[in-house]
């Protein structure tokens, strides 16, 4: 019996310790990475929805670079990115730049000051914490920035629409120009040639005709 009673806590034991131990070594499985410094808050932070951006979500209120895109808290420190689902804890290195970042207006905490996104008025709106768990998935699913809200710019128009007719148009115009010039070139040599040929063999058959005429007169002398 007291086998058995050690047994059990033996394994309950090791059960807890190897819990921690686990969590600890998926952590830190990029080890000599220095971890970012921790960020103060007195409170969830607010975020605004950034436009010209795949849902992408900043908190202008911080000094530091701090973004939410698809359940992921994304962080730039140092040179290196790392991500949670966390806004102020459990960072782990992410090892190239996210997708998203390329995305994202190098002066839009301008535009926030100011509240006008590249020269049309932002009243953009400061999304809770709370709402922002709850809801970023069907916003994304259904758009609601990009079409319903627009962002919360005045005669808003992406970034990536206006680019793609100029392109189009360059590439279909010399094309069209290049092709009617060679035809009539070719057309014209061939007549030429064909009006030369029956003027060099006409004089050849007029010399055996004037030789019977000759001996006649003489056979009359």
């Amino acid at each position: 019996m007291k086998k058995l009673l050690f047994g059990t806590m033996l394994l309950a034991l090791v059960t807890v310790v190897s819990v921690p131990t686990m969590a600890q070594v998926s952590i830190n499985i990029n080890a000599g990475i220095p971890l970012p410094p921790p960020i103060a808050f007195n409170a969830p932070p607010d975020v605004v929805a950034l436009p010209d951006t795949n849902d992408v979500y900043a908190c202008p209120e911080i000094g530091v670079d701090l973004f939410f895109y698809n359940g992921w808290w994304w962080r730039l420190w140092d040179g290196r990115w790392y991500r949670s689902h966390y806004y102020d804890r459990g960072w782990g290195y992410f090892n190239h730049v996210p997708g998203f970042y390329s995305g994202i207006d190098p002066g839009w905490r301008g535009y926030y000051q100011n509240h006008s996104w590249r020269g049309h008025p932002w009243n953009y709106e400061r999304i809770p914490h709370q709402q922002l768990q709850q809801n970023w998935k069907s916003w994304h699913t259904n758009q609601y920035w990009s079409k319903q809200k627009s962002y919360g710019v005045q005669n808003y128009q992406p970034r990536n629409v206006q680019r793609q007719p100029q392109q189009r148009v360059q590439q279909r115009q010399p094309q069209r120009v290049q092709q009617p010039q060679r035809q009539p070139q070719q057309r014209v040599q061939q007549p030429q040639r064909q009006e030369q040929r029956p003027q060099a063999q006409q004089p050849q058959h007029s010399q055996p005709r004037g030789k019977p005429e000759g001996r006649e007169e003489e056979h009359r002398r």
